[in-house]
């Protein structure tokens, strides 16, 4: 009897699971005990079947995207006291800055030279720095620089704005909009939901002002991505249910508002973070586990075009892999990024690496912009030496 009811159960489970897979190859919305019970049932190979069918609808073209940026940090002083974060200092720190114009001319010039066309362009929760220094700043960049594009801030950092304003997410964001913003980072994500932000970002704003803050930039016609970082503190169900709001706020969007562009999961890094040092929470992710991540993010967010294996934390033949289970992009090869490093992410690419690496995976590489359009390599580009 007990063999008898284990076949049973069994049977339901897989006949469940191809409920599962039909709904979701028709593109629609699974809830989250649902994307649980996927996550949790489903063979690793056959999850990857079911999000590379879907990726191979949503992105026919077969190519891999990549992009060449400069994460470049306005400050390094900020007062949010994240627990997984090593970059920042406190206000009067003696290592404490906010870089000067002259850096930012050096850091673009050296940018463009390696074939890059935008700054990542985001720091901390400054005490004094308001609306008036990102206005000034991003005016100041686009007269020097009239093509770079600024992919710039968080929402995060727009809710501290608003609040060191006493203004709206509205002003805040088309002030810096008609100063210069292009774009803007899906940062400070962790995991939406305040139980886990009191415990690692209690700094930070809460999970619905992050929602609210990326709807209001799809308002206003400004293209977003969105994160998830975890392998932390959260719960299982807490990162489905970071999916499901993200693919809710997507769609909320206007009509003709791209919204998400992409959508980027990546694993919490633990050196010396206080997360580890006084929490003793370490990153457990094992490879599977972020690939089943990526492969669940093509599934559950279906009117998200875009899902990127981040090769900054996972490295290079994990992110490969992901290739083959919903992700369609890798990033930009980061000619200098200093924050998630901070923590302890080993990883590298240059132009020809990260090229070299999407080739090994089966894959032809296409160079593209923040907007996902394409770039042909620029003739004259220079490669960089990673000594960063």
């Amino acid at each position: 009897m007990d063999v008898f009811l284990l076949f049973i159960t069994q049977m339901e489970e897989c006949m469940n699971l191809s409920d599962l897979y039909r709904k979701a190859l028709k593109f629609e919305f699974l809830t989250v005990d649902e994307g649980m019970f996927l996550f949790e049932n489903a063979a690793l190979t056959e999850l990857m079947f079911v999000a590379d069918e879907l990726r191979k609808k949503q992105v026919p073209h077969g190519k891999v995207t990549w992009q060449i940026d400069r994460n470049v940090n306005t400050t390094n002083v900020c007062i949010a006291n994240c627990k997984f974060c090593n970059f920042y200092r406190i206000p009067g720190h003696a290592e404490a800055y906010i870089t000067d114009i002259e850096t930012y001319k050096t850091k673009i010039e050296e940018t463009i030279k390696y074939g890059g066309d935008q700054l990542l362009l985001q720091g901390g929760h400054h005490p004094e720095l308001g609306l008036s220094f990102y206005v000034d700043l991003f005016k100041e960049l686009k007269s020097l620089y009239p093509n770079i594009k600024l992919h710039t801030l968080g929402p995060p950092e727009v809710a501290h704005i608003t609040k060191l304003e006493k203004s709206t997410h509205h002003e805040v964001l088309s002030a810096l909009k008609d100063a210069g913003m292009d774009s803007l980072p899906g940062a400070g994500a962790e995991i939406l939901t305040d139980r886990v932000r009191r415990l690692i970002s209690k700094g930070k704003c809460g999970a619905q002002e992050w929602l609210d803050i990326m709807h209001e930039a799809h308002k206003l016609n400004i293209t977003t991505s969105a994160t998830m970082m975890f392998g932390h503190v959260e719960t299982l169900q807490e990162r489905f249910e970071h999916l499901v709001k993200i693919r809710e706020v997507q769609s909320r969007k206007p009509a003709g508002a791209k919204g998400f562009l992409a959508f980027i999961p990546w694993t919490f890094q633990d050196v010396d973070t206080l997360l580890a040092k006084i929490r003793g929470v370490h990153n457990l992710t094992t490879p599977e586990e972020y690939i089943r991540m990526i492969a669940i993010s093509r599934i559950m967010l279906p009117n998200i075009l875009n899902i990127q294996a981040s090769w900054l934390t996972v490295g290079k033949q994990v992110a490969q892999i992901c290739l083959n289970a919903g992700a369609n992009d890798f990033g930009s090869i980061m000619i200098e990024e200093n924050v998630v490093s901070a923590a302890g992410a080993p990883h590298r690419f240059t132009s020809t690496t990260i090229q070299s690496a999407i080739k090994e995976a089966g894959f032809e590489p296409q160079l593209r912009n923040q907007q996902y359009e394409w770039r042909e390599i620029p003739e004259l580009i220079v490669e960089q030496v990673v000594n960063y």
